[in-house]
C-alpha cells in the first residue's frame, strides 16, 4: 500500500496553489473571482492527500474523496473557460463591473473595492507561445489529476486494497 498516492494529490493541491501563488505575487498577476474560486479544491485535495498518506491502511476513503473534489476542479475551469471565451456571463457579481447609484463623490469612493477586480473574461496567460490560458491549464491539470487518483482506486480494487 504506502502513502504514495496521498502524497502525489497532496503535492499536486499544493504545486497548483504554489503556482497561482507565484503567478499573482511574483509575476504581478491580478486574480478574477473565478480565479480564487478554482483554488478550494486544490486546498481541499491538498488536505486529503495528506490525511490518505497519513492513513496508508485506511487511504481508499480520502482517495474516494478526491474524485469529486477533482470534478469540482474541472467544472469550475470549464464554467471560467466558457466565460473567458464569451459563450457565457460569470455567475459571480464580483466578476462584473460595479454600479454606482447616487450619492457624492466621497460616497462612490468608500463604495469602490480596496483592491482593483479583475474581469473573469479577460484570461491570463502564463506562457506567451503557448495559446491556453491559466484557467485552461488548470482544467487541463485536474483532470490528470482525476486520471491518477482513478488508475490508484482502480489498481487498489483489483489488488483488494482498502
Amino acid at each position: 500500500m504506502g502513502a504514495g498516492p496521498g502524497l502525489v494529490l497532496a503535492s499536486g493541491g499544493a504545486l497548483a496553489l504554489g503556482v497561482a501563488e507565484w503567478a499573482e505575487h511574483v509575476l504581478g498577476m491580478v486574480p478574477c473571482g473565478l480565479c480564487l474560486w478554482e483554488r478550494w479544491p486544490y486546498r481541499l485535495l491538498l488536505v486529503l492527500g495528506l490525511l490518505a498518506a497519513a492513513f496508508p491502511p485506511a487511504r481508499r476513503w480520502p482517495l474516494r474523496l478526491c474524485v469529486p473534489v477533482l470534478l469540482a476542479a474541472c467544472v469550475l475551469s470549464g464554467v471560467h473557460v466558457g466565460v473567458e471565451q464569451g459563450w457565457w456571463a460569470s455567475p459571480l457579481a464580483e466578476c462584473q463591473a460595479p454600479v454606482f447609484h447616487g450619492g457624492t463623490f466621497a460616497e462612490r469612493l468608500a463604495a469602490m473595492p480596496a483592491r482593483p477586480a479583475k474581469p473573469c473574461d479577460a484570461p491570463a496567460y502564463l506562457f506567451d507561445a503557448l495559446p491556453l490560458s491559466m484557467t485552461a491549464l488548470g482544467g487541463i491539470y485536474a483532470l490528470m489529476l482525476l486520471a491518477i487518483t482513478m488508475f490508484v482506486l482502480g489498481r487498489d480494487r483489483r489488488t483488494g486494497s482498502r
